[in-house]
């Protein structure tokens, strides 16, 4: 890693900080209280920024100040000494996941050096993410997902009806469904954490071949970062539902509001990611507390090396 900024030191620290919001919210899992999950993991993943040397500001958060007083896009975070880093964040990917103990909540960040993540505004994004090991040009937002998927399938030297595409489970998504399902490929519908089915296209053993879908912008930042550091690709495009969002997309420094970004646009300097499990997933495995210790379980990825760790915790309960 780059010694003079994202040092492992850094990296390791930032194990920590999602490994402290996922415990904190792994003890409300199941009690069927969204905003308190969330709460819980805004508060630990603070705490635990504020013990890290480096000047931390959060561009990826959890809103505008005045709308979200808990990590907020813009909040200054960490010691205020070491290197500037920018972060982007969700301490809590799935709350409607944790509220449910169901499958694939978890604590998620992303860090670069300043300016090195796109300050994506609080809007929708139209995304389609692939693993490593494809040529560029494939795949593209302006192509159907039928045709991206036979695209894929034809290059792996694989049967379409052995390609499985990851969509988030919802009624805007019904046309992208159908047009996979015309080509015969298998849809691996999720109910929530968009991000981590974007990161599913990076582990072969998850089965998933594509991600495809509309979801929340910020997110796909994060997945994006993850993506950067094993050679994935990933495009986006915002989707501005009224003026206000644009009004809002503006403040960010976006003018073009039509533009597709590739992956080294979303993320555009090297990368740290983080990711600890709250529940168990397909990537991940949930907290659990055994023998009086809590457990915990951190994908992390860095792009200077690609280097992907999986960091196995213990510590008294």
């Amino acid at each position: 890693m780059n010694n003079n900024v994202l040092t492992s030191s850094l990296a390791d620290a930032m194990v920590r900080v999602t490994e402290e919001a996922a415990i904190a919210a792994a003890r409300l899992a199941g009690r069927g209280d969204e905003k308190k999950a969330d709460a819980a993991a805004v508060d630990a993943m603070r705490s635990a920024f504020n013990a890290v040397d480096f000047k931390g500001r959060v561009v990826i958060g959890e809103g505008e100040r005045d709308e979200a007083p808990m990590l907020y896009i813009g909040e200054e975070v960490g010691t205020g000494k070491g290197p500037e880093i920018d972060i982007a964040l969700d301490p809590l990917e799935g709350t409607t996941l944790t509220a449910k103990a169901m499958a694939n909540a978890c604590a998620v960040l992303a860090i670069a050096p300043r300016g090195g993540l796109l300050h994506a505004p609080d809007t929708y994004m139209d995304k389609l993410a692939i693993g490593p090991g494809y040529p560029e040009g494939i795949v593209s937002l302006d192509k159907s997902p039928a045709d991206n998927i036979r695209a894929l399938a034809k290059h792996a030297g694989r049967a379409v009806e052995d390609m499985t595409v990851c969509v988030l489970d919802r009624p805007r998504h019904q046309e992208i469904i159908d047009s996979l399902r015309s080509a015969g490929a298998r849809i691996a519908l999720i109910s929530d954490g968009d991000v981590a089915g974007v990161i599913a296209t990076t582990d072969p053993a998850t089965g998933i071949d594509m991600y495809v879908g509309q979801g929340g912008a910020p997110e796909g930042v994060l997945a994006a970062a993850a993506l950067k550091c094993v050679g994935g690709q990933m495009f986006g495009r915002l989707v501005f539902r009224n003026e206000d969002e644009k009004k809002r997309a503006a403040r960010t420094g976006i003018t073009d509001f039509d533009k597709t970004y590739s992956l080294n646009e979303l993320a555009s300097g090297e990368t740290v990611f983080c990711a600890t499990g709250v529940t168990p997933g397909s990537l991940l495995d949930g907290v659990s507390v055994k023998d009086g210790r809590v457990h915990t379980h951190t994908l992390v990825m860095t792009s200077t090396d690609g280097m992907v760790r999986n960091v196995r915790s213990a510590r008294k309960a």
